[in-house]
């Protein structure tokens, strides 16, 4: 790009009142001729013209478009181009700078409307993660919902039916009871309106276009009282946000227990247990089976505790150890063996580990569920299950889920898993 002595000023503005502008900038109004406005507040920037400024303005209404940028190229002298905010964060910023030099563009930030939002929900934001769908496709959204942050700031749009876009994904990813939902409308300016929203209600009538949302997320307390007979949600269950995999998700975790077919009376392992929703859910089912959950990861008792409460259930035992430990250096003779068995959460040698210290010692009859991600461990695992007796057999799950996005829906796929089921 050729380098131009004139300066685009790019200036963020967060009130439309002159008088609020830094004395820098109003000096900088004060001298400078032609002034490219956002039609969407197109009049209140023009009627500055009125209080006082010393030189006649050019005001050129601007659609962000191609238009402004064959307006900006045309200018001979320094221009003033208005933004909200801040023009570098989700805003015009990005676009000038892919079509203009750095040494022609000067940047002017205001506060954003998110740093004026949580300010006025008195909420920290230094954690929040924040996300666009204006002009945007909500796959980011999405990505960021299913990590569950502690608060969300989201730049909406008015042309894409942004809203209800939010309210059906928090509903599809199960999350709509897990965050308050802030509607923040013309925020920081005269008419600002913040007002918290029940998304089990509809929506309201009298949105202005100019509106961001803040999910921040809850803490509920939980009844087991309505929970399903068979395929409980996974928000049922509490894990950590930075640790999705200790949770089995419905739609695979549904699979086993069928395929567990789980018997009245006997004992459940679930070696990997995670959180604990395949056991616990199995506990569910058959109250007189005796659940042992292992896993290693620090935490994972105290998940399994709390969602054992949340399900209203109690293991026998929960060792935070690795197997291989419970294998070699517990007394196993003091332990029932397994009539159900789970192997998840271990690398290869290690289920081959668990079936040969385990299975030689279960009945006719018993079963062995092996939930698998790596396809190159099936052959040894299927082989080492037949030849302690076991009839085999392979599934693969794999699901999607709708989602809805601007153009109505798509579908997610969820990760592929093969279910070993041996049966003795």
């Amino acid at each position: 790009m050729t380098e131009k002595k004139r300066k685009i000023h790019v200036v963020g503005i967060d009130s439309y009142k002159f008088e609020d502008l830094p004395l820098k900038l109003q000096n900088l109004f004060q001298k400078t001729v032609s002034i490219a406005v956002p039609n969407s507040y197109f009049e209140e920037i023009k009627s500055w013209s009125e209080n006082g400024l010393e030189k006649k303005k050019l005001f050129f209404s601007s659609n962000s478009n191609k238009e402004l940028f064959k307006w900006l190229r045309s200018q001979k002298t320094d221009v003033i181009l208005i933004s909200r905010g801040d023009p570098l964060w989700f805003g015009i910023g990005r676009i000038l700078l892919e079509n203009f030099s750095k040494d022609e563009l000067s940047f002017y930030p205001s506060n954003t409307c998110i740093q004026l939002a949580f300010s006025k929900l008195k909420i920290p934001w230094q954690d929040t993660v924040n996300v666009s769908i204006h002009g945007r496709d909500s796959i980011r959204l999405v990505e960021a919902l299913k990590t569950r942050p502690s608060s969300l700031a989201i730049v909406t749009d008015s042309n894409n039916k942004s809203l209800e876009i939010i309210k059906k994904n928090l509903s599809e990813l199960n999350l709509i009871d897990s965050y308050d939902f802030w509607l923040c409308e013309e925020i920081g300016f005269e008419n600002e309106k913040i007002r918290k929203l029940n998304l089990k209600e509809s929506l309201p009538s009298d949105i202005s276009s100019l509106n961001i949302v803040v999910l921040k997320k809850t803490k509920k307390n939980y009844s087991n009282n309505n929970l399903p007979l068979f395929g409980i949600s996974d928000h049922i269950f509490k894990t950590f946000d930075d640790r999705p995999n200790l949770l089995t998700k419905r739609e695979v975790r549904v699979q086993i227990l069928a395929a567990l077919e789980l018997p009245r009376n006997g004992v459940i392992w679930d070696v990997g247990a995670g959180c604990g929703s395949i056991g616990l859910e199995a506990l569910k089912l058959r109250p007189n089976l005796d659940l042992f959950c292992i896993d290693k990861r620090i935490g994972s008792k105290e998940l399994i505790l709390e969602n054992s409460k949340r399900l209203n259930v109690q293991p026998k035992f929960i060792f935070e150890e690795d197997i291989n430990n419970t294998l070699n250096k517990r007394n196993l003779s003091s332990f029932e063996k397994p009539n159900r068995l789970i192997i998840g959460g271990c690398d290869k040698k290690t289920k081959l580990q668990i079936i040969k210290k385990l299975a030689m010692d279960m009945n006719i009859g018993d079963i062995i569920v092996i939930p698998i991600i790596n396809i190159q461990t099936i052959k040894e695992l299927k082989e080492e299950l037949e030849d302690k007796n076991f009839k085999t057999n392979l599934n693969l799950i794999q699901t999607y889920k709708s989602l809805s996005i601007a153009e109505g829906m798509r579908l997610e796929p969820n990760n592929p898993v093969f279910l070993l089921k041996g049966e003795k």
